[in-house]
């Protein structure tokens, strides 16, 4: 039976495509039903860092769940959740030394920026009710992940459900005016959140979200060093809570445990999720620091932010089954090692029309497509050039992750790549000549 709908019972994401029906998966490849390998240049969704079928983790996920499988947040706590708070404490930012434990990253942004308002609100200063995000910026799909999010063409059905955020242009060299190459570039340099909180009135705005390192929607676009640090400064003079989303690029996908620590910056929460259990469970964090949950234990005594999943004893096993192999592994020294070797290899690809950047840091590479190389002019929209590659890549046996939008809204061609951190370089070279497939069949 072809897997598409309307043909079975299960409800696709697209539902004008035929899905390969996945039987198998190990390290870095997937296996399907009609005896078809491929390899995940993309950990799925940004998700299996750790490589797939690795039974340690399993067994720990499972035993726990022989123990213990479901405790509801509200009544009780549990060793998982209690083990991992104790692990990430020792990988924590700064101050950063409690967690909130849910089931997705757009649930936990949501819980991040609703406990930036509930301390506002319980100091007595409910005015500071607004968000500024950068943009291009993707946070989520739950509608105020949504609302922080900059990708016009996935908001336009809700708009009228969503709430309006202050948008701050995103650091991104290649796309910036100044190509990355003014000293004093406010976008470049992060001292252009100066001026749109003075415009705004900084007794007015409650948080400011943005992802350390860019993600999907800017294609693994790296801030200077001094970006991060220059935001912290200004949100303190202001009086600005900084939620920093690293679902995508923490969890060591960058080489560091978290994408900030090359920056020396301490955002005021930091939101976790994707290979925080390397893909074995649904699991997601937000870390907070006592300077403002004191507040709150102080007044409701509460965490405003309510779901089902909150600390669930699965998930939690499967976030410290996973940061234990991590470290039993040294996966962080080879993350920082094979990506220093991917970029390398990626780099035979640079001339390669239409290959216009190649950007990123650790494990997580972006490669930008353009119509012309020397205006960096994107494709029209209506080629789809991100998702025919993404198509040909497949075909070629290899998972990329097209991402669109990011030059003005609406044009832009990306192809992610986020492998295991288990790559080794074999299927390093099998990426690269993979992807030289890719680009033939579609230019």
């Amino acid at each position: 039976m072809p897997h598409r709908y309307p043909e079975g019972h299960l409800l696709y994401r697209n539902l004008a495509r035929t899905y390969p029906l996945i039987i198998k998966a190990e390290g870095c490849w997937l296996y399907d039903s009609e005896g078809r390998s491929y390899l995940d240049g993309c950990g799925g969704a940004f998700v299996a860092s750790l490589g797939h079928g690795v039974e340690d983790i399993v067994a720990w996920v499972a035993e726990q769940s022989r123990r213990v499988g479901y405790v509801s947040g509200v009544a009780f706590t549990n060793e998982a959740a209690e083990e991992l708070a104790l692990e990430l404490s020792q990988l924590a930012l700064g101050d950063l030394q409690h967690f909130f434990f849910l089931s997705s990253g757009s649930d936990a942004v949501e819980a991040a920026v609703k406990l930036a308002r509930q301390y506002w609100v319980e100091l007595g200063r409910s005015d500071k009710r607004l968000i500024v995000a950068l943009a291009p910026g993707y946070h989520g799909n739950t509608l105020l992940a949504l609302s922080l999010g900059a990708r016009e063409h996935s908001k336009t059905c809700f708009q009228p459900w969503l709430l309006d955020v202050a948008r701050l242009p995103a650091p991104s060299a290649y796309r910036c005016p100044c190509r990355g190459e003014r000293e004093d570039c406010p976008r470049c340099t992060g001292s252009g959140l100066e001026e749109l909180l003075q415009r705004l009135g900084p007794g007015n705005v409650a948080a400011f979200v943005g992802e350390p390192v860019g993600g999907s929607s800017t294609g693994a676009a790296v801030p200077r060093s001094e970006y991060w640090r220059t935001v912290r400064e200004i949100c303190d003079r202001h009086e600005v809570l900084w939620v920093a989303d690293e679902v995508l690029v923490g969890a060591g996908r960058t080489g560091t445990w978290s994408a900030l620590e090359p920056y020396r910056a301490t955002p005021d929460f930091q939101v976790l999720g994707k290979g925080l259990s390397g893909g074995y469970a649904p699991l997601a964090a937000v870390a907070a620091p006592r300077r403002i949950l004191d507040v709150l234990a102080a007044g409701s005594a509460a965490v405003l932010h309510a779901q089902t999943f909150v600390h669930s004893p699965a998930i939690c096993a499967a976030g410290t089954a996973a940061i234990r192999y991590l470290r039993q592994h040294d996966l962080l020294a080879r993350c920082r090692e094979m990506g220093q070797r991917l970029h390398e290899k990626l780099n035979a690809l640079r001339g390669c029309p239409p290959v216009g950047d190649i950007r990123g840091r650790g494990l997580l590479a972006g490669i930008e497509f353009v119509a012309d190389v020397e205006s960096r002019a994107p494709f029209p929209r209506d080629k789809r050039f991100a998702e025919r590659f993404a198509a040909a890549a497949e075909r070629a046996g290899l998972m990329v992750w097209p991402s669109t939008g990011h030059a003005d809204g609406v044009n832009g061609d990306l192809a992610l790549l986020a492998p295991p951190f288990v790559i080794t370089e074999p299927e390093l070279d099998e990426i690269v000549a993979r992807l030289r497939l890719a680009l033939e069949a579609v230019t």
